[in-house]
């Protein structure tokens, strides 16, 4: 069990809450998630994935941001300061940043595919890493941490309609701005993820994939997804990903 120590309202339908209470937070790697049940025994029974923005080791606490979007997600947003969830944590597998050898990376974020970019860039520039975000939103009334993101480096801020930043997709800046990096890590809905893998297609990178899941721990088979390398039948998301090589599983 972990407890909410901190909840509130960053962006439009947008919550960050602080949960701490385990020391199992300390081993949580970026781009893993935690799975937290939000029901009530007759209602949402199964748990919610949601990324993990940041971990603070120091306090056993774990951030993480999530969208108003269904009953679930509306049920936790409903919890209070103090309250107790029953999560389980770390889960899936990260960014493998510990392995490669990098000196600049570039971060693409889609709107709830943003938070988890938030703990890798910190990891990063503990690294020593050069880091450039990009970070797409519908409207100007759903960004959220610009000046966090900044902290790290160049930040570029896009939103469908124009209201904020630079108007269009996050790959119509990639082809405005001219960026120098070795990795690319990314985050976001499924559209925008092939988008980018597509226009990136000759740069080594990572892409993280939202989707509902079932057990979360790899036992139901309700996540998976097709491998590129058909001999190699399918993956599961919450087990195997959500962080895959670009071009490791189809989109």
């Amino acid at each position: 069990m972990m407890t909410i120590v901190k909840k509130e309202q960053i962006a439009k339908d947008t919550i960050e809450m602080q949960i701490c209470g385990t020391s199992i937070v300390s081993s949580a790697e970026p781009g893993q998630f935690v799975h937290i049940n939000v029901g009530d025994g007759n209602s949402n029974l199964l748990r919610r994935p949601i990324s993990i923005a940041d971990v603070n080791k120091g306090e056993q606490m774990i951030t993480i941001i999530f969208k108003v979007i269904g009953s679930g997600t509306d049920q936790l947003s409903r919890c209070i300061v103090g309250e107790e969830l029953d999560v389980l944590v770390p889960c899936g597998k990260g960014y493998p940043i510990k392995s490669l050898s990098i000196t600049k990376a570039l971060l693409i974020g889609g709107g709830i595919g943003v938070p988890p970019l938030y703990y890798l860039a910190k990891q990063l520039q503990e690294k020593g890493v050069e880091v450039t975000s990009i970070l797409g939103f519908q409207t100007k009334e759903n960004v959220f941490y610009q000046s966090e993101f900044e902290q790290f480096g160049p930040c570029h801020i896009v939103t469908d309609d124009g209201s904020y930043g630079f108007k269009g997709y996050v790959t119509d800046l990639l082809d405005k701005e001219s960026v120098e990096f070795d990795y690319f890590f990314s985050c976001g809905p499924t559209g925008m993820l092939k988008a980018v893998s597509k226009r990136l297609e000759n740069h080594k990178g990572y892409v993280s994939i939202e989707q509902r899941m079932g057990c979360g721990i790899g036992a139901c088979y309700a996540c998976v997804v097709p491998t590129c390398d058909e001999s190699n039948g399918f993956k599961k998301i919450c087990k195997d990903g959500p962080v895959f090589r670009v071009n490791e599983v189809v989109l």
